[in-house]
């Protein structure tokens, strides 16, 4: 007789329990009755509507390009955002700051940005001649409610979570939200190439901006406290607020450091973003399901992606995982340049989706890290300035060289200019 243990039905049944679907349903989506259990419940819910309605943003670029949209508009749709973020979000951020409650502002500005998926699908119904003109200025408008959502998100989440259950809220957030998206992005691309163009991208666009119904309906039931009234003080002027950014750098050099080194590596990623679908379209002569297909892999492995980068940090420590990510994705666009099998092009996709994770995390973390906690308001405005000056002029920048030398050369200058930044981090990091 064997002296090997044999699992007994003790065993068995413990892993059947925790294994049950119902068990782990509760473990992702809290069941209880009470307030905090309930705006959890909305919170993912309103990820998964989410997730349906963003399906469609990797298309935007794509439907403007097949509609003979030029380079130089599909660096305008990525660069508008930057710009609305450069203008709205302080005085934004403040109208939002005398609200009581904020969460009719979020949720209905969120259900406004997801409508304009619906207006750009209607547009080639009534304009052909100036469709593209339409629909750029459609998300221009859009940005307004846009930089409210930026806004207002952290406000809501952080009411919603608490002090102790952001990562838990957040992660399951960001998880249903990646996981739907990826899916709902595959089906999308599959119902693109079998109905004839325009309709194929009106009807999909029409459909996947139900998601924001979903997200109205449970975003907006969210029930925080009232928020208390800011105190009655004299705004400063831009300029008072600019001499007072100037002073706080100057006070705190490694934050300088940080922030000027984010900043090349941040124009590098912002200058190839509206260079890949116009590499997709003209270059590849890819399918409207391949695009599908390489923004599917590009989410998925983001899931596990940052769990991953998460222990590697933990492990081998914050400048390890800085400068293999940042390495890596500055290679990236010029690989992708001497690409011309779809298949490989998916495999790159993939990879540069874990290594982008990886950056989202240690870059949050280098900031974050380099100033002091009680003055983080003024640091973060810094920061954020700086991201939505590179956000906007790069792909203007990039879309312009595109037209002139080429959108291969252009994707070799992104990765150039990526390099530049990760030569920043090395120089940074032996300070």
């Amino acid at each position: 007789m064997s002296s090997a243990r044999k699992p007994t039905p003790v065993h068995f049944n413990a892993l059947r329990y925790k294994l049950q679907p119902r068990r782990l349903l509760a473990q992702w989506l809290p069941m209880g009755g009470d307030v905090q259990a309930q705006n959890v419940r909305r919170v993912l819910i309103d990820g998964i509507g989410v997730g349906i309605a963003s399906a469609a943003a990797p298309y935007l670029p794509v439907f403007l390009t097949r509609l003979g949209a030029d380079n130089f508009a599909i660096g305008l749709l990525t660069s508008m955002p930057a710009l609305a973020g450069l203008i709205f979000a302080v005085p934004l951020g403040q109208f939002l700051a005398r609200q009581r409650n904020i969460v009719p502002w979020y949720s209905l500005s969120r259900f406004l940005v997801v409508l304009c998926y619906t207006l750009t699908g209607l547009v080639p119904f009534f304009v052909t001649d100036y469709a593209v003109l339409m629909i750029l200025l459609i998300w221009a408008l859009a940005t307004i409610p846009q930089t409210i959502v930026n806004v207002g998100f952290t406000v809501v989440m952080a009411g919603v979570a608490g002090p102790e259950g952001r990562f838990y809220l957040m992660s399951r957030r960001w998880s249903s939200l990646g996981i739907t998206s990826a899916i709902v992005v595959a089906v999308a691309g599959i119902v693109l190439d079998r109905i004839v163009f325009p309709l194929n991208f009106q009807i999909v666009f029409i459909a996947l901006s139900m998601g924001g119904l979903l997200s109205l309906y449970f975003s907006r039931r969210i029930e925080l406290p009232p928020q208390p009234a800011p105190p009655q003080t004299a705004e400063p002027s831009r300029l008072a607020r600019l001499y007072g950014w100037l002073r706080a750098m100057r006070q705190h050099p490694k934050f300088v450091e940080t922030v000027s080194s984010q900043f090349i590596y941040r124009f590098g990623l912002a200058f190839a973003i509206p260079l890949f679908p116009l590499y997709y379209v003209r270059e590849l002569n890819a399918t409207d399901e391949q695009i599908g297909f390489i923004a599917t892999v590009g989410g998925a492995v983001l899931l596990g992606a940052y769990f991953f980068w998460a222990r590697v940090t933990k492990k081998r420590g914050i400048r390890f995982a800085l400068l293999t990510t940042t390495a890596a994705l500055a290679f990236y666009p010029i690989i992708m340049a001497f690409t011309q099998q779809i298949e490989i092009v998916i495999a790159l996709a993939g990879l540069a989706g874990i290594f982008a994770a990886g950056i989202d995390l240690v870059l949050f973390d280098m900031v974050v890290s380099s100033y002091p906690q009680d003055q983080a308001a003024t640091f973060v405005g810094i920061q954020q300035t700086t991201v939505y000056l590179a956000t906007f002029i790069a792909p203007l920048v990039a879309t312009t060289l595109a037209t002139n030398i080429g959108i291969p050369q252009a994707l070799i200058v992104a990765g150039a200019i990526r390099l530049v930044g990760f030569g920043a981090f090395v120089l940074f990091g032996r300070a």
